[in-house]
């Protein structure tokens, strides 16, 4: 009797476990998740959870259209924060994150897709800024903000900068404004745009120390043939001039 029990049991959160991740997504091959990284990926309402529709930017309208292309169905969700999408694309089969810096020390944790965009690294100051960098060692005597598990921020800390980070990069514009910090290290265009949202303008480039594409990242687990088919589908987005028609409405 006992045993039956726990049969019946064991088979019980089996189907309860397999009825969540079907009820997580029910249809689509593959689970997408982004953050609020603006001008690539936002959402609609600027909170830090949407679905689907309420979810737009450059690399979102690219992805779509990536996706129709190559004919393969997909959920998309905006969640918060990005170490916690970073770690469930990692981990999950099926799922991918975008957008993604593809370095050295991520290659071969993921399949990629690419590239969707650029994303080049500076080093922002007030427009009456005294600041004047010529490397990247220039800025160690300042304090620099960052944004907590970004690539930028965990280059400037592998080299020995001690960038003081922030859940929110957007938090960066007005710490630098009020002075709390020196130098913001940020993306361009990215960092620029979310200036202006939080009505911070006139900040000046001070340093350009890097240039990286942004890609969609997927779970190793996901087939081969579908990372080929959506890299052909973003090559002909490239070819016919789409992928600068949809840059061209959000700069």
């Amino acid at each position: 009797m006992l045993k039956r029990l726990l049969l019946a049991f064991a088979s019980a959160s089996l189907l309860l476990i397999n009825g969540v991740h079907a009820a997580e997504n029910p249809d689509a091959d593959l689970v997408l998740l982004t953050e609020n990284f603006p001008p690539y990926n936002m959402a609609k309402n600027g909170k830090n959870f949407a679905q689907d529709e309420n979810i737009n930017g450059i690399a979102v309208d690219i992805v779509r259209e990536m996706f129709k292309r190559a004919n393969i169905t997909y959920s998309l969700t905006l969640r918060f924060p990005w170490e916690r999408i970073y770690k469930l694309a990692l981990e999950k089969p099926g799922y991918g994150v975008f957008v993604m810096a593809r370095l050295p020390d991520r290659e071969k944790l993921f399949k990629w897709v690419g590239p969707i965009g650029p994303d080049d690294w500076i080093m922002l100051a007030k427009a009456d800024s005294k600041i004047s960098l010529e490397t990247l060692e220039d800025a160690r005597k300042y304090k620099i903000g960052a944004y907590k598990g970004d690539a930028i921020a965990e280059t400037l800390a592998k080299q020995g900068l001690k960038p003081i980070v922030v859940l929110r990069d957007q938090d960066n514009a007005k710490k630098l404004t009020s002075g709390q910090i020196d130098l913001w290290a940020t993306g361009d265009p990215a960092g620029r745009y979310l200036a202006r949202q939080d009505g911070v303008t006139g900040l000046k480039t001070v340093l350009r120390f890097n240039s990286a594409e942004l890609y969609l990242a997927l779970n190793k687990n996901v087939p081969d043939e579908v990372v080929a088919k959506l890299q052909a589908a973003l090559d002909q987005l490239r070819k016919q001039g789409v992928v600068d028609e949809i840059m061209a409405r959000y700069l």
